[in-house]
């Protein structure tokens, strides 16, 4: 089975080896028919502590890491 891909902004770099992700997207209300923008934020493994907060990143689902992270970072799109 693929793992999926999600891109977002790091928002906290705080963490060791951890960095938080906030992946926004456009959702249509299925009454007024209109785009709803929603968001989650993810933990992501960052192996070498290389992305910072504002970059914008790929992250793909993995093994645990811990009770949080299941998702590590591919890398930078920009």
């Amino acid at each position: 089975m693929p793992k999926r891909v999600l891109q977002g902004t790091v928002v906290s770099d705080k963490n060791n080896q951890t960095v938080v992700v906030k992946v926004e997207r456009q959702v249509m209300h299925q009454l007024y028919k209109k785009y709803i923008g929603q968001s989650k934020k993810y933990h992501a493994h960052d192996e070498k502590n290389q992305f910072k907060e504002g970059d914008v990143v790929r992250i793909q689902e993995c093994k645990p890491f811990s009770k949080l992270k299941r998702w590590e970072v591919i890398y930078d799109v920009a």
